[in-house]
C-alpha cells in the first residue's frame, strides 16, 4: 500500500519573503506516530509544508492520503484533499480542527477522525485494507498509550528542523481553560494520560545528540509520572525544554528534579496580568499564584522562561500591553510569546462568544492569534491589534533585552539572557537564510552551547538524587 502523509502549512507560515524560525522548529510527530502502525511492506512518504514546498500537481497518487489540518491550515488542507480526491485517492483527515468541525471537514475527506487517533487508526487501517473503510471514526473512552509503536523518525527530514529531537510522552492536560481546544478534542474519555515511564525513556534513548524538546501540553501535570521520568533521565546528559504551569513550578521538589534531569527552559502560560481574567476563563491553576515567585524560582534553578500572554480578555483595557511588557522585562523573562485571544470553534470561549453574537467572521486563515476575530469589550479591535504588535516590538527592543538581562542574578545568567533573547528575535534574517538554504539544524550546536553553558548551575545544591520507579503512569 502506498501512503502519503502531509502536514499542510499554516497560512501565517507561507510568506515568500520571510520565514520565522518558529515554523521550522519541530517535525510532524503526529503523522510520524500514525506511520508507526503501518506494515513494513507499505510505502510511506511524509511531507511538512512548513519546511518544504510541495507541488501537488507533480506528486504521484497514493492509495491513501493522510492530512492533519489546524485551523489556519484548513483552507490549504481542503485544497490538497479536494485535488487528490478528484484523482480517486482515498483521503483521511483528523486532528484538532477536524474534531472541532467534523461536518466541515467531512465535505473534503473520505474518512475523518475525531479525538486522539491511536485507538481508531489501527481499526481504520484494517477496514481500509478490507475495502470497508467507514466515513467517520470517533475516539472512545478506551484511551491508552500502552503499546504505542515507535515513532517513524526515519521519515523525518531532520536537517530541515532546528529541534528534530522533539518528543511527546503524554496526551492532553489536567486543566480546563475555556479558550483551549483540549476539552473538545478529548470529549468522551480521558483528557490527560501518559506513556509508561519505561516506554518514554526508551523513546528518549533512541534520539541522537543531547537536546530534546518535550511538546507535551503539560509535562509536569502528573507528578508521579514526571518524577519517575526525571529520575530515569538523570545521568543521561540531556538538555531539554518543555512546558509547565505556574502552579507546577511552585511545587516543592518537582522543579529541582527536572533540573537535575536536564531542564534548561520552560514555557509557562502566565496568560494575563489581570487577576480578574483568570476565573472568567477558567485558568484556575493560576489563581492566587505568585507569578514573580515562579520566575525567581526558575531563574534560581538556572532555567530560562518562555512566557505566554493573551491580550483582549474581557477585563483587559488599553493599558494591558504596556503593563504586561513592563512586568515581563522587570522579571528578566528571556522570551515572551504574545497572542490575541482567539475563540477556537467548539471551545467554551467560542460558545460564549457565539451566544453573545461577538464572532465577527469565520475566515479560519485569520484565526492565528494575530488578528481580532471577535468584538472585544475593553477596547476597539484596532487598539487590540496595535497593542499586540507594540508589545512584541517593545519587549524585544535591545534596550529591554539589556534591562531583562540586568535582572538576572549573575554574569553567566546575563550572558545567557542576551544570547537567547537576542538570538531568538534580533537575528531573524539569519534564521530566514538558514531555513531557505535547508540547513536549519546547523544552528543546533549553538542552541546546545547556550543551554549547557549557563543552565542548571545551581541544581546540584538542591537535593541528592532519589531513584524513582520506572513503569509508573
Amino acid at each position: 500500500m502506498r501512503v502519503m502523509m502531509i502536514l499542510p502549512a499554516l497560512t501565517e507560515a507561507t510568506s515568500p519573503l520571510f520565514r520565522p524560525i518558529k515554523y521550522s522548529l519541530f517535525p510532524p510527530l503526529g503523522l510520524a506516530t500514525l506511520a508507526g502502525y503501518l506494515d513494513e511492506s507499505d510505502e510511506v512518504t511524509l511531507y511538512d509544508e512548513h519546511v518544504e514546498r510541495i507541488d501537488i500537481e507533480a506528486l504521484p497518487s497514493p492509495d491513501l492520503l493522510v492530512l492533519q489540518p489546524y485551523i489556519t491550515s484548513a483552507r490549504r488542507s481542503y485544497e490538497i484533499a479536494d485535488h487528490f480526491r478528484a484523482r480517486g485517492v482515498h483521503v483521511a483527515m483528523g486532528g484538532l480542527h477536524v474534531t472541532s468541525l467534523p461536518d466541515e471537514a467531512a465535505r473534503h475527506a473520505d474518512t475523518i477522525f475525531t479525538g486522539p487517533g491511536e485507538e481508531q487508526w489501527p481499526l481504520f487501517l484494517k477496514d481500509f485494507r478490507d475495502g470497508a473503510a467507514a466515513r467517520r471514526y470517533d475516539s472512545t473512552a478506551q484511551r491508552t498509550l500502552a503499546g504505542l509503536p515507535p515513532v517513524r523518525r526515519d521519515l523525518i527530514k531532520r536537517h530541515l528542523y532546528l529541534v528534530p529531537n522533539s518528543i511527546v510522552v503524554s496526551r492532553g492536560c489536567p486543566h480546563h481553560c475555556d479558550f483551549c481546544y483540549k476539552d473538545a478534542f478529548f470529549e468522551g474519555g480521558k483528557s490527560f494520560y501518559t506513556q509508561t515511564v519505561d516506554d518514554a525513556l526508551s523513546e528518549i534513548e533512541r534520539l541522537p545528540g543531547r537536546h530534546l524538546y518535550f511538546l507535551d501540553d503539560h509535562l509536569l501535570g502528573n507528578r508521579r509520572f514526571a518524577e519517575a521520568l526525571f529520575d530515569g533521565m538523570a545521568g543521561m546528559g540531556r538538555l531539554w525544554q518543555a512546558a509547565g504551569t505556574v502552579n507546577s513550578v511552585l511545587q516543592p521538589g518537582l522543579l529541582e528534579r527536572a533540573v537535575e534531569a536536564g531542564l534548561r527552559s520552560l514555557f509557562v502560560g502566565f496568560e494575563t496580568v489581570n487577576d480578574a481574567n483568570l476565573a472568567e476563563r477558567r485558568k484556575n491553576q493560576n489563581i492566587g499564584k505568585d507569578y514573580g515567585a515562579a520566575v525567581r524560582r526558575l531563574h534560581d534553578a538556572g532555567v530560562m522562561v518562555n512566557a505566554s500572554f493573551v491580550f483582549g480578555l474581557d477585563q483587559d483595557g488599553p493599558d494591558v500591553f504596556d503593563r504586561t511588557v513592563e512586568w515581563a522585562v522587570e522579571q528578566g523573562i528571556e522570551t515572551a510569546t504574545f497572542h490575541i485571544m482567539t475563540p477556537y470553534p467548539s471551545t467554551g470561549l467560542w460558545k460564549q462568544m457565539e451566544a453573545e453574537d461577538r464572532i465577527v467572521h469565520r475566515d479560519w486563515d485569520l484565526y492565528d492569534t494575530r488578528h481580532v476575530v471577535y468584538r472585544p469589550k475593553g477596547m476597539t479591535p484596532q487598539q487590540l491589534e496595535d497593542g499586540y504588535w507594540r508589545a512584541y516590538r517593545d519587549f524585544y527592543r535591545w534596550s529591554n533585552i539589556w534591562r531583562g538581562a540586568s535582572a538576572q542574578p549573575g554574569p553567566h545568567e546575563r550572558m545567557r539572557h542576551l544570547a537567547y533573547a537576542g538570538g531568538w528575535k534580533k537575528f531573524e534574517p539569519a534564521w530566514d537564510m538558514l531555513i531557505r538554504s535547508r540547513r536549519t539544524v546547523r544552528a543546533m550546536p549553538a542552541l546546545e552551547r547556550t543551554l549547557a553553558a549557563f543552565g542548571g548551575r545551581k541544581a546540584a545544591c538542591f537535593r541528592p538524587r532519589r531513584p524513582g520507579p520506572r513503569g509508573a503512569q
